[in-house]
């Protein structure tokens, strides 16, 4: 299958040229909105950015830098206050470790104040924005998409349908020689035997059961609740999912059959070809985040329940095996494969519908979050000096 995408110095391709304005810190986000807004650019959040512990800082660091290097991203203008602890040379460096694109930096304090942080990061943005215009379109193929894979709202459907038809998919791009990404640990507690068996080495798998044991483990020694009193959550139970093992029985489908290559933690960019575990966490905008971070260039969303969410840099594709659903909820809704419950179609027929979708996506169609100015983001922390 190919498709229309942009092509990066790194080899990337992305589907999206997003020129991206993020605050440095959140102090200085009013005058990143702003800049954002009068040039029409992508506003990325940063929740925080100062008053970090150490292993907090290198989390943000690494996500948000990962949001950035992401190959749906042109370039990008980060706006600092001054006094925070990360600086303009910390960021530029974390970002160039993945991917080298143009990243500059204006701040509040040494410009002396909003108006002039505004108008010198407009002009910047706008100029980022011309280079971006240059970019045209050219031939990709499969082999170049970054697959992020996510559910969240899920009942019975998304692990008879829409996880299903959704694996089929997963397959396609991996034997195509493309990048998948599965993650939701939580979410896996319950199938990590099946989950230990899918390495491509045994060292391997090995690694994505232990990831899973651990994070059931460190839960409980965290906070001193069973994952499980929260997981499945009120709306699973109310569509019909009894157990967290069910739960991830029917999650685990969307990764497909072929075996896993690698094992991430939370924050890590993936750099090569396969199909690819990160170790994070199953909360829908956490999730689509830690996706977007290792570098997913689409996210393949599937629900039962619905849920609109969506990112700033990645276009997030809905898809539901519930009919009922799609229909009541077709504003946020892209995909319905029920068609596979009611007998009206094989699943290899849906395969190849959600394939065209996602082609036409990957060509420049906005998606239904896209059209609703969905993009939202969360990262994990534990917790902060401040």
């Amino acid at each position: 299958m190919k498709f229309q995408g942009y092509l990066r110095k790194d080899g990337k391709v992305g589907i999206r040229n997003h020129v991206v304005v993020m605050p440095g810190v959140i102090c200085a986000e009013i005058a990143a909105k702003k800049i954002a807004a009068a040039c029409d650019a992508v506003f990325l959040p940063n929740p925080v950015g100062c008053g970090l512990n150490p292993k907090d800082m290198v989390v943000m660091m690494d996500v948000l830098s990962g949001i950035l290097a992401n190959a749906n991203v042109y370039g990008v203008l980060i706006v600092g206050l001054g006094c925070e602890f990360i600086k303009e040379e910390q960021y530029r460096e974390a970002i160039w470790k993945k991917s080298e694109k143009p990243v500059h930096y204006v701040g509040i304090q040494a410009e002396g104040g909003l108006g002039k942080t505004i108008e010198k990061g407009s002009v910047l943005v706008r100029q980022l924005q011309q280079e971006a215009a240059a970019v045209l379109r050219t031939e990709a193929d499969l082999s170049d998409l970054i697959l992020g894979l996510e559910c969240g709202g899920s009942d019975p459907t998304s692990g008879f349908s829409s996880n299903t038809v959704l694996g089929l998919v997963t397959d396609e791009v991996i034997d195509a020689g493309g990048t998948a990404i599965l993650s939701e640990t939580a979410e896996a507690i319950g199938a990590e035997h099946i989950l230990r068996k899918s390495g491509r080495t045994p060292e391997i798998g090995e690694q994505i059961y232990q990831a899973i044991i651990d994070w059931e483990r460190n839960r409980y020694a965290e906070s001193g609740q069973d994952v499980r009193c929260g997981n499945p959550s009120p709306g699973n139970m109310a569509g019909g999912i009894t157990t967290l093992t069910e739960k991830s029985l029917g999650c685990i489908h969307k990764a497909g059959s072929r075996p896993f290559d690698g094992c991430y933690e939370y924050g890590q960019w993936i750099d090569k070809k396969g199909l690819y575990f990160v170790n994070a966490a199953a909360s829908d905008v956490l999730n689509v985040t830690a996706l977007v971070a290792a570098g997913a260039t689409l996210v393949a969303f599937t629900t039962g329940l619905g849920n609109p969410i969506g990112n700033p840099v990645t276009p997030v594709i809905k898809i539901t095996g519930n009919h009922d659903t799609a229909q009541a909820l077709y504003e946020i809704i892209d995909v319905d494969t029920s068609a596979s419950i009611r007998g009206e179609k094989t699943l290899e027929e849906l395969k190849e519908e959600m394939l065209s979708c996602f082609q036409e996506v990957m060509n420049g169609r906005q998606t239904r979050a896209e059209e609703n100015g969905a993009v939202e983001i969360s990262i994990n922390q534990s917790y902060s000096y401040a």
